[in-house]
């Protein structure tokens, strides 16, 4: 069960959100538990992570170092370009701005695994982003953001250590501490993910049906631009420093697929359930667009990169 719904992951979220959308009574209840839903799927995410996760850092520093750069570069100044070219109003722009200066997603290991890339190499970069996010995250929209809104690094700070590094550093010490024992909890952890993210975004949706209504459009083409550019420009940087394909697939889809549940959790907490949207929006979106990404890159390997040498005699002849 757990398995069949991790897989179906995007159609979840697409079928609550729609259900949110046309019943929201049904889902208003669930906003008091939305940084408690986030709580529960970083605990998850720290259980499923090992130490060894954090000793790859070690062995390809320069590769974790450019792609947690990008993520923490490249997506807040897409989104701060975009913000400004779209003339979102106030609230719109902070939210988009919040999801640019997120971690990466655990969405985006599943999608490096479907793209047949380094997952080794995506989960952890994953790992350090989101470990950093407790300073790079309130920084980065202190920076940013403060034009439209006002924002408090502190408060941001205290949030993002409560929904994601306690939680996190809980889970990864049941993890060392039970050791082969947790094995058999880890194949329900995909479902419990599925059900917190669906949760927030369910909540988020039922919350704003009328300013999806009357601005839907244009926070879903701003979200959609955010997410692809974001993907393009992870690929062509890799590819730029001669990363090998499956290096390349995993940095253009880390770089790309963002945490919109924490954004939509610290959105909601911090500014309003209006600036969630845009991390609603991108938890659907990204889900659609990382398994057609996924599924194209995984057509491509490094033979159809290089030529053979008989195929380079054959050339010279």
């Amino acid at each position: 069960m757990s398995q069949f719904v991790g897989n179906t992951f995007g159609i979840w979220v697409i079928l609550f959100a729609v259900l949110a959308f046309i019943m929201p009574g049904g889902f208003t209840w669930i906003t008091p538990y939305i940084k408690l839903l986030l709580g529960i799927i970083m605990f998850g995410m720290g259980m499923t992570l090992s130490l060894s996760d954090f000793k790859r850092v070690l062995k390809a520093p320069g590769k974790i170092f450019i792609i947690v750069l990008a993520q923490y570069t490249i997506m807040p100044l897409l989104a701060l370009g975009l913000a400004v070219l779209f003339r979102l109003p106030p609230e719109i722009a902070v939210g988009v701005i919040l999801v640019g200066c997120t971690p990466g997603g655990t969405s985006s290991n599943v999608m490096t695994f479907l793209a047949k890339g380094n997952t080794a190499l995506s989960v952890t970069a994953t790992a350090v982003s989101t470990v950093l996010a407790p300073i790079l995250t309130p920084a980065l929209t202190l920076l940013l953001a403060s034009a439209w809104l006002p924002v408090s690094f502190m408060e941001l700070f205290i949030s993002i250590v409560q929904i994601v590094l306690v939680p996190i550093a809980l889970g990864l010490a049941v993890r060392v501490m039970l050791g082969g024992r947790v094995e058999s909890y880890i194949p329900v952890l995909p479902l419990v993910s599925v059900i917190g993210i669906v949760g927030v975004v369910a909540a988020v949706v039922a919350n704003n049906t009328e300013a999806i209504v009357q601005s839907g459009l244009l926070i879903f083409g701003v979200v959609m631009l955010h997410n692809v550019l974001g993907y393009i420009i992870g690929f062509g940087l890799a590819k730029a420093l001669r990363f090998d394909l499956a290096d390349q697939k995993a940095a253009s889809i880390e770089v790309g697929m963002q945490n919109s549940g924490l954004a939509a959790a610290l959105a909601a907490a911090h500014f309003s359930l209006l600036s969630a949207v845009p991390a609603a929006l991108f938890s659907v979106w990204h889900n659609i667009s990382g398994s057609v990404v996924a599924t194209w890159m995984s057509k491509f390997n490094e033979k159809d990169e290089q030529t053979t040498p008989a195929e380079n005699k054959t050339v010279r002849a």
